[in-house]
């Protein structure tokens, strides 16, 4: 500080007594440059291209503390980085595979091959298994006369199989949903045959379409022996026929939010839709803080031995600041209980939260 003070004060001294001379000072003689520069906000740039202090760790340890092969992949939507484990590995989809069926049909309607309010009838002979809400409105004798845009809110709400499979009818069938994945070049993602032969396959089954009528399919399943079920259980969890890696997923998630893989009206459509979603309200979704915006799919396959093949959840989560987040949690098997599943989704996302932070935007002068 002494050093500092002595070369300072001589500074200051000088300075003084030349503002307090009797002479004045000549002005300057100032340069003709034209008219003054213009101010112009810089891009805004994210200069980020790390995670967070301490989120790869909360991630590394909330994955080494659950019992279940877990795929896990984070993005966010103004930053360059990704945090991940087994993010390239294949895991089962289940009903996240809704998702790419969805984009297809949105797809076809911003081509102008088809409308969000064209008729669709529903009837007895469109009924799958498992989840299918929408075949309470068809009673015997009488179809359900719907549009493609219900079906969607079938679909996307409440995770209804029939409707999807409908869906994936119109559209085509897998082959078209396969060609969007691959135009779209959205990566690591398989598209398998749709519900009923998915689970049949799950199963150790070959879909028939007397399954779909009562208890049928449940009543086959359970005349297999254990052994039967097992091998096709295991053989499913280690090669799915619609599997996805988690990083792929997340890529097109944010790929959707920033409106690269649709309309804008058909982008927000979508979104509204994820976000109105009624599944799986205590995994991801759980660990939201208020005042965020949260739009996901969930994905839940067939239960044997106590194990699952597939627990999932893949969201879009927003800050309050805008900054969005993909979040995608594929349980490809796991024996650990429900609420367990459950409050290491909620562990991720708040975690998630907890490390947000704004990035630093600049501007500059030109």
């Amino acid at each position: 500080m002494r050093v500092f003070l002595r070369r300072i004060v001589p500074f200051l001294a000088s300075a003084l007594l030349a503002a307090c001379s009797s002479t004045p000072a000549p002005e300057p003689r100032r340069p003709v440059l034209g008219p003054p520069p213009v101010v112009r906000p810089a891009p805004v740039v994210s200069s980020s291209t790390v995670p967070p202090e301490g989120l790869t760790q909360a991630m590394s340890s909330i994955v080494r503390n659950f019992r279940g092969h877990v795929g896990l992949a984070i993005l966010r939507s103004d930053a360059a980085w990704t945090v991940a484990n087994q993010g390239s590995d294949f895991f089962p989809q289940q009903s996240v595979s809704k998702l790419w069926v969805a984009l297809t049909v949105m797809d076809t309607v911003d081509k102008g091959k088809m409308s969000l309010d064209d008729p669709v009838t529903v009837t007895e002979k469109d009924r799958t298994v498992f989840n299918q809400p929408i075949m309470q409105y068809v009673k015997p004798g009488k179809a359900f006369e719907t549009t493609v845009g219900d079906l969607i809110r079938f679909q996307m709400i409440l995770s209804d199989n029939t409707a999807n499979d409908i869906l994936l009818r119109k559209v085509g069938g897998s082959a078209a949903v396969r060609r969007y994945l691959i135009d779209n070049r959205l990566g690591s993602i398989r598209f398998g045959p749709g519900e009923a032969q998915l689970q049949a396959g799950t199963a150790g089954l070959v879909w028939q379409a007397d399954y779909a009528k009562g208890m049928a399919f449940r009543e086959a399943r359970a005349k297999l022996s254990l052994e039967a079920r097992q091998a096709a259980f295991d053989r499913y969890v280690a090669d799915p026929v619609d599997g996805a890696s988690p990083v792929a997923i997340a890529r097109a998630l944010m790929r959707l939010q920033k409106g690269n893989l649709l309309s804008k009206a058909s982008t927000e459509y979508l979104l509204a839709r994820m976000s109105e979603s009624k599944t799986g309200p205590e995994r991801l979704k759980g660990g939201v803080p208020p005042g965020w915006r949260f739009a996901h799919k969930t994905g839940t396959g067939q239960d044997l031995n106590g194990a699952t093949a597939g627990y999932n959840d893949v969201a879009l989560i927003t800050a309050p600041d805008g900054t969005s987040y993909a979040v995608v949690v594929l349980i490809g098997q796991t024996s650990a209980s429900i609420p367990e599943r459950k409050a290491f989704m909620q562990s991720i996302s708040s975690a998630v939260a907890a490390f947000h932070k704004p990035v630093v935007r600049t501007t500059a002068t030109r």
